[in-house]
């Protein structure tokens, strides 16, 4: 019996040294960098999927239950999150994850962030008073979000420093490199004129020196009509731009046909983790979404 018993611990002591950390993301790039930075101590779930839009998610029973049982919830902020996350926080009832604990972590608030309006109007359409929420797509900010998260890891789970601090320093050396490959990869993507969905891609612009000349909703979350499609089909008749950038997770109605009139490619990218087949983390996520730029503009 006593020998049993041993190979039973034995089993389960594996088992009970993982997910010392239930960690509640909002989006998927959290779960990944998340889980990069935590290893084997943290237990991750991701609240949405690639094929959601962030902006708009249903507050289901099955979402408090998780933030209830959760030690740490990581989320974009810069109000992404505002039409469902408060609910949550709310009616989970969980002390530990509430906004201002040690347990509740933005990572939009750890970088400097682009796109902060001068003027609040509603009448703009969903725009972001702390600016634009969309920081992850911008790999020189998630290293700056990755050491501020790790430091949060390590105040929650003391007994793990060594191993936090050891799995940062490997995301920071792989990440400084691959950083370097994509930048000099991208050189051709340059000063390219495109046009967006939705104002997702500032920060990704920003870093590749990307032009965007046009957004295909009139207003932040505001779809077009017809008589907005056709007025932005005048406007950049005259000087075409080349192709046309959409997220996984939205439709891509109103961009067909748009690139159908200029003739010009629609490139449909991951936009996050779990985005297509090829984008399962966060290096993917940049390989896959400058393979299928170069491609298009290739084409």
């Amino acid at each position: 019996m006593r020998q049993t018993l041993i190979i039973i611990i034995t089993l389960l002591t594996p088992i009970l040294a993982r997910g010392e950390l239930s960690v509640f993301a909002c989006e998927p790039e959290w779960a990944a960098l998340t889980q990069q930075l935590g290893g084997d101590r943290v237990s991750v779930f991701s609240a949405t999927t690639a094929m959601q839009d962030p902006h708009h998610v249903e507050a289901r029973p099955s979402l408090i239950a998780r933030l209830g049982r959760a030690d740490l919830a990581v989320c974009t902020g810069a109000e992404l999150e505002v039409g469902w996350l408060p609910l949550l926080l709310r009616r989970s009832a969980n002390a530990k994850v509430q906004m201002h604990q040690p347990g509740y972590f933005e990572a939009a608030m750890q970088v400097e962030r682009l796109g902060i309006p001068t003027v609040l109007d509603r009448a703009d359409g969903d725009v972001h008073a702390a600016g634009n929420p969309h920081v992850h797509l911008d790999p020189r900010r998630l290293l700056r979000i990755a050491e501020a998260l790790s430091q949060r890891l390590i105040e929650l789970d003391p007994a793990g420093r060594t191993e936090y601090a050891g799995r940062l320093q490997q995301f920071q050396d792989h990440w400084h490199a691959r950083i370097s490959q994509w930048e000099s990869e991208a050189a051709p993507l340059r000063n390219r004129r495109i046009v967006v969905q939705h104002e997702d891609w500032l920060y990704f612009n920003e870093w590749l020196q990307l032009e965007q000349v046009a957004t295909i909703e009139p207003k932040p979350g505001v779809p077009p009509s017809a008589a907005d499609q056709k007025r932005l089909l005048q406007t950049l008749s005259a000087q075409p731009p080349e192709l046309i950038i959409l997220a996984a997770y939205q439709d891509d109605k109103a961009a067909r046909w748009l690139a159908d009139k200029l003739n010009i490619p629609v490139v449909t990218l991951p936009f996050t983790v779990g985005g297509d087949e090829h984008s399962n983390s966060l290096t993917a996520l940049f390989d896959r979404s400058l393979a299928l730029l170069l491609q298009a503009l290739g084409d």
